[in-house]
């Protein structure tokens, strides 16, 4: 049994291997879950979390590599969680630890992991909430999550971060395919990377274009601003940050920033008290209750909303 209090007391110096711990705690879905959460509540909500996500191709990696050397320019501890596909044998993360992040791994400031999704709909692990809050209580600044942007997957990003950012790039059909994904829907900051190619211009003015279909804001509402990059030179990168800074500063100004996390804790509280239910329904498939209830049904005495009522109430205490 690890030491929680003690773990998160070096978390909270910065010791990457206390963060780690923590982090595996949650992944694992641990006895000790309970515990480290209980310690860490206090302490966390003073992170900004940006999310990053875009179809493959577009430059996920080198953009977030980009962003956390910005941010370490700016004497920000930085934390970036890319949440990759699980690996269909291990279920561990397909990407590791991202090689093109490796400048920073000899840098204190900065904490990189991998979370796989184990499967998990909506390009987020289902432990995610959790480590953010991990890295949110030791001391980050800010925490970058990078998903793993496969098609309608991307658009959980925006239930997660405080700020959502859309990367896009030329030549890739990425306007049209992020508006069948409702990507249009979710982005804060859309950044049009590998502007040096050819394109670049005739993304924006579609992204443009798309954006203003259907508005309906008002004089005060946040209109995303389109930022061009070239990450791998770390062109454009200033201004994405700046985009950042300017839709924090106006979240903070009228409440956006709050409600969105009051509505965020709100989301983790249920899919917490789902997953317990589930855990407890899963325990009943061997039991006399629920294999009665079935038997019911398919006898023509008993329909499956009734039947789900009974067996809600028997869990709950409610019957």
């Amino acid at each position: 049994m690890q030491d929680v209090p003690e773990l998160v007391a070096q978390a909270r110096e910065g010791r990457p291997r206390a963060v780690a711990r923590l982090i595996s705690l949650v992944e694992g879905a641990s006895p000790q879950l309970r515990e480290v959460m209980a310690a860490l509540a206090p302490l966390a909500g003073r992170a900004y979390v940006v999310g990053l996500t875009g179809s493959p191709g577009v430059g996920k990696s080198t953009s977030t590599s980009a962003l956390v050397t910005a941010y370490r320019r700016a004497g920000k501890r930085v934390a970036v969680l890319a949440v990759d596909p699980s690996s269909p044998f291990s279920g561990g993360a397909l990407l590791g630890d991202r090689v093109r992040m490796s400048e920073h791994a000899s840098d204190p400031g900065v904490y990189i992991r991998s979370m796989a999704t184990r499967g998990h709909l909506g390009g987020l692990a289902r432990a995610a909430p959790q480590a953010i809050r991990v890295l949110d209580a030791a001391g980050c600044d800010v925490i970058v999550v990078e998903t793993v942007g496969v098609g309608q997957s991307e658009v959980e990003i925006a239930s997660q971060a405080d700020t959502s950012v859309v990367l896009l790039a030329p030549g890739m059909g990425d306007g049209i395919q992020a508006a069948k994904a409702g990507i249009l829907e979710i982005g804060d900051v859309y950044v049009v990377n590998k502007a040096d190619r050819d394109g670049a211009d005739a993304t924006v003015r579609e992204l443009n274009h798309m954006l203003g279909l259907g508005e309906s804001r008002g004089p005060g509402d946040w209109r995303p601003p389109i930022v061009k990059t070239v990450a791998a030179r770390g062109e454009g990168i200033d201004e994405v940050v700046e985009a950042l800074e300017k839709h924090r500063a106006w979240m903070e100004e009228h409440d956006v920033l709050t409600r969105r996390r009051v509505s965020r804790a709100a989301r983790e509280v249920e899919a917490i008290a789902v997953t317990a239910l589930r855990t407890r329904i899963a325990d009943l498939h061997g039991d006399r209750r629920l294999t009665a209830l079935a038997e019911r049904i398919v006898a023509g005495g008993l329909d499956p909303y009734a039947a789900a009522d009974e067996l809600v109430a028997g869990i709950t205490g409610g019957g």
